[in-house]
């Protein structure tokens, strides 16, 4: 294992603070102006048209967190200011992705579309639109492909000629921003503020970097959610027994219960559960949404195994593919491969047309959508973005594109790193005490770009070790360290390790409040036996 340098809290503090010296610490009063995205007064002046002249308008959104949390929020906000707004959420199975040729019978008649989250590379459909007399407006924050599709207002602050000043925000963020762009030339009365509970968890789920107006509409969001009396949100208290909630809340237990109806089933439950009404009614349908990804999690497991043992290590890219493996949890089990491998990995699922469809999560420093794209002629559909991509292609391409995709890696000298790079540095436990994880706490929320800083610990005892979990898939541990003992848990392993022995961990540090009290534990993400090398 990698040796990491010592680190002194101190030192900890300077490094923590450098990640904000371009962006700065803002709050909600930064936030830049809605004409700075380009097209929104133009989208906003067609929009008040399309309500005063009593046209039928209908929303197009996406399946994953962003996209139902966009959804959500105009669909809410249209329904305060008193106006009808139809939606669709395309199913993942039958629609694929976005404002696609398929969804065109089901929005003729329509006077207006819009999207959110989805539309910059809808090309073919928007075409469609135009020949219906049907105005388009594609509210997005992906990357904005060659060919632009033809549309009455594209949002999209990707594009060249926009002058928002922040790359890299979600589709939520954008679809709020029009809201609060309809809500000023409307003159209403509506509390815009009261949505940033809604869009920080989409700005958490989509793994926005959380720097400047990113952090500052999370943490604004985070108050928001812990005060909050939307139904749904209180479904949610009650369910994870929480009355404050933290950004590793929404990443690892709201975002995945949100995502599992898109991944399983049909995303529009989850928009429903966001706007219920009433608590009542908000329970049940999180019920339904917690037997999914609990059914989520079964399926993601054995699909993970199987490619796991299809990895060549040889590869630097790895491309796996399986049979009528689940396309619902492809990205998730590309994400785990990826962790478990330290390298960009593509999990592919053959249909019964022999297509392969699939997604792919990056690792370290490469750009898996520039590297991905060079080989587009191979493809038929692909989009994302540098970290995460999705993508479909037919089988006799697959080999060839393996080798091309491998070149295109090669020729960017990524290179596969011996360390991990959000380990800050090496400490002994006589330096893990509550003063240092309330300086660390300053920081939050972690995420995206600001990441929760991780610790070495060398040649620490494991004093006890034992299995945990429903099915004995966690570990335990009581490690030792010049007689301070701390609690430590290492979540899903099959790896086995023996009291005595003296080891090397990679960990976080957690405050775990249990019955009033709190104390220190560490989540450990990697563990070896020691060589005893000082």
């Amino acid at each position: 294992m990698y040796i990491y340098p010592k680190i002194t809290k101190d030192s900890l503090e300077k490094l923590l603070f450098s990640r904000f010296s371009s962006s700065g610490f803002l709050s909600l009063k930064d936030l830049p102006h809605p004409h700075q995205l380009k097209d929104m007064k133009s989208a906003t002046d067609r929009i008040i048209r399309a309500i005063e002249h009593k046209e039928k308008i209908i929303l197009i959104g996406d399946y994953d967190v962003d996209g139902v949390v966009s959804t959500t929020i105009m669909k809410l906000f249209f329904g305060e200011i008193g106006v009808d707004l139809d939606f669709i959420v395309p199913n993942r199975f039958r629609d694929g992705y976005g404002l696609s040729p398929t969804l065109i019978p089901r929005i003729r008649g329509y006077d207006l579309v819009i999207t959110v989250d989805n539309g910059i590379s809808a090309v073919e459909a928007s075409k469609m639109c135009q020949e219906m007399g049907i105005d388009l407006i594609i509210t997005d924050h992906h990357i904005v492909p060659s060919t632009v599709p033809e549309a009455y207002a594209i949002i999209d602050q990707k594009q060249d000629s926009c002058t928002f000043p922040y790359n890299e925000i979600c589709g939520a963020q954008i679809a709020w921003y029009l809201i609060a762009s309809i809500n000023s030339s409307l003159g209403s009365k509506v509390d815009i503020k009261s949505y940033i509970e809604l869009v920080a968890i989409a700005i958490v789920a989509d793994m926005m970097p959380l720097l400047h107006i990113n952090r500052a509409m999370v943490l604004s969001g985070l108050k928001l959610l812990s005060n909050s009396h939307r139904p749904s949100i209180r479904a949610f208290k009650e369910h994870l027994q929480k009355e404050l909630f933290t950004g590793d809340d929404i990443g690892f237990q709201i975002a995945p219960i949100l995502n599992s109806a898109g991944r399983l089933e049909d995303a529009s439950l989850a928009v429903e559960f966001l706007m219920s009404p009433n608590i009542y009614e908000s329970r049940v349908l999180l019920e339904k949404l917690v037997d999914l990804n609990n059914s989520r999690k079964l399926i993601e497991q054995s699909i993970t195994s199987e490619a796991l043992n299809k990895v060549d290590s040889s590869d630097e890219v790895l491309v796996i593919s399986g049979d009528e493996w689940h396309e619902g949890v492809l990205g998730i089990v590309a994400a785990r491969v990826s962790r478990e491998h330290s390298k960009p990995t593509i999990i592919l699922t053959k249909n019964t047309q022999g297509e392969l469809k699939g997604s792919g999560r990056s690792f370290g420093s490469c750009d898996l959508f520039d590297i991905t794209n060079s080989c587009r002629e191979y493809l038929l559909k692909f989009g994302g973005h540098k970290a995460a991509i999705g993508l479909s292609l037919v089988e006799d391409n697959l080999e060839e594109f393996k080798r091309e995709l491998s070149i295109r890696y090669s020729e960017k000298k990524y290179t596969n790193l011996e360390y991990d790079p959000d380990v800050v540095g090496r400490l002994n436990f006589d330096s893990i005490t509550f003063e240092l994880t309330d300086m660390i706490k300053k920081y939050e929320p972690f995420g995206q770009s600001n990441q929760k800083p991780k610790f070495m610990s060398r040649n620490v005892t494991i004093l006890q070790v034992d299995r945990i979990g429903k099915d004995k898939e966690h570990l335990r541990f009581l490690f030792g360290d010049g007689g301070i003992i701390l609690a430590g848990v290492k979540f899903k392993t099959n790896k086995s390790f023996l009291g005595g022995e003296s080891v090397d961990i990679l960990y976080t540090i957690n405050e775990n409040h249990f019955r009033g009290d709190v104390s220190l534990q560490l989540l450990i993400f990697n563990i070896n036996i020691s060589d005893n090398l000082l």
